[in-house]
């Protein structure tokens, strides 16, 4: 199905059937994420040490730098679906070869920083001994492979905006079969130990990230983008900046968020820390089905937002929550009982296994405002208005969380317990914070200018 069928799909279509169409690949894509996630962990976890606490204390800091990257990515899909949603072509395409152009070198200044202070921010985040080496080896070389991730999300991003959710899925399930059979090579035949996780992943996502971006400008295309459309050009740059800026200051601060909280649980020493690695990485498989359709719902927004039809956005709204949180809670229900196999899958030590299968049950009983939370920031980064995105990203750690784990760190008796309650008390928060934002309307109004119009998009042949 071509971005012109997608298009009728989207505008006319049968809403379920619209968001399943699109957030299934998006889910399985998801699936198969996770699972790399899942494997990575499960053959870091057999080196020995403290590796899997490594990896999860700089995570946050990787993901600061993606998050300049994922907002830009945000930007660029809303943007694309918009104009396709109004009838324009050609600003489509021309969006998109901006992205490309101004990701590609974003990633290229931003990885060389990262990998030039890599070991320094790590020590500076109270990291010593091995948790400092294995945290410096991982975060550097990670940093050097930023544009390869960069890229693989902006191919995502073009896609998607067209409406096209079952590319980024074949490429994204290609490039995790092939990051998962690097990993036990470069970790233990090669003897690179947590370097060789870095160093599959990062090969992995480069070989595909190629793929991917080289695929737009094939002829085969439905919406194939020119070299011309790599010249700089402000007019679709500006935009893709201006939407973007709100949206990658919302993921970085809420990396960054992360990166606070990982310094509170630090503290604990690596038990907890490495059971709140496992149990984020499990709890990826329970939010799957709401991230996937957070994101088709962004699609379907930006398309009819575009097509001035506020009344179907709003349908896709509704439909997409009931949808989100009915799966969820089913998820949720069938993996609650078995909390405790499921770390142990993973990790063997006791006190590991009961402080990680304690965070994982508490994920699962807050699990429907994370629902709630996708669908929102769905909504808003679908329709362009970012900065209601950002607001609610920033405010559910720097306006709650942090200051809340604060205030009890000055209490008696202090635990990892009481970070717990307060990531579902934050999440409860917020998700109120933000339906009423929803509820003033302001995402109804789209970021691009043009009329939704009768042109080469519509005109050419269903099939």
């Amino acid at each position: 199905m071509n971005h012109v069928e997608k298009r009728q799909l989207i505008l006319h279509g049968n809403m379920k059937r619209v968001i399943l169409t699109l957030a299934l690949p998006v889910m399985l894509n998801n699936f198969i994420q996770t699972l790399y996630n899942l494997t990575d962990t499960f053959f870091v976890g057999q080196i020995g040490g403290n590796e899997v606490a490594g990896v999860q204390f700089v995570w946050p800091l990787i993901f600061l730098v993606l998050s300049f990257g994922i907002g830009m990515s945000v930007a660029t899909s809303s943007l694309i679906a918009q104009h396709i949603g109004a009838g324009s072509l050609e600003k489509a395409k021309r969006t998109a070869g901006q992205a490309i152009l101004f990701l590609f070198f974003l990633s290229i200044v931003l990885g060389g920083i990262g990998a030039a202070l890599a070991g320094s921010i790590v020590r500076w985040m109270g990291a010593t001994g091995s948790l400092y080496e294995n945290g410096a080896t991982y975060l550097r070389i990670m940093f050097l492979g930023m544009p390869t991730t960069f890229m693989i999300n902006t191919f995502n991003a073009v896609k998607q905006g067209q409406g096209d959710t079952v590319s980024p899925m074949i490429l994204g399930g290609v490039s995790v079969v092939f990051n998962i059979i690097l990993d036990p090579i470069f970790i233990f035949v090669l003897g690179y130990g947590i370097a060789g996780a870095a160093y599959a992943t990062v090969i992995a996502k480069g070989v595909f990230a190629a793929i991917g971006i080289a695929s737009v400008f094939s002829p085969k295309q439905s919406m194939k983008i020119d070299l011309a459309d790599l010249k700089p050009d402000l007019e679709y740059l500006a935009p893709i900046i201006k939407v973007g800026l709100p949206s990658s200051l919302g993921q970085a601060t809420t990396a960054l968020g992360f990166t606070i909280l990982n310094v509170f649980l630090v503290a604990f020493g690596d038990v907890t820390l490495t059971a709140f690695a496992v149990g984020n990485r499990v709890s990826s498989l329970i939010m799957m089905p709401a991230m996937g359709i957070g994101s088709a719902l962004a699609t379907v927004v930006g398309q009819n937002l575009g097509a001035d039809d506020i009344g179907r956005a709003r349908s896709a709204v509704r439909n997409s929550l009931g949808l989100s949180i009915g799966i969820l809670l089913i998820g949720g229900s069938i993996m609650f009982p078995f909390s405790e196999r499921i770390v142990e899958a993973f990790i063997k030590d006791p006190e590991t296994v009961q402080s990680g299968t304690e965070y994982l049950r508490m994920i699962i009983l807050g699990i429907p405002l994370m629902g709630i939370f996708q669908i929102l920031i769905g909504t808003f980064q679908g329709s362009g208005h970012t900065l209601s995105a950002m607001v609610i990203m920033m405010g559910r750690l720097w306006g709650i969380r942090i200051p809340v784990v604060m205030y009890m760190s000055r209490t008696p008796g202090f635990s990892p317990s009481y970070i717990w309650y307060a990531m579902i008390f934050s999440n409860l928060v917020i998700c109120l914070i933000g339906t009423a934002i929803y509820a003033t309307g302001r995402w109804q109004h789209k970021v691009v200018e043009e009329s939704a119009v009768e042109d080469e998009i519509i005109s050419e042949p269903i099939g």
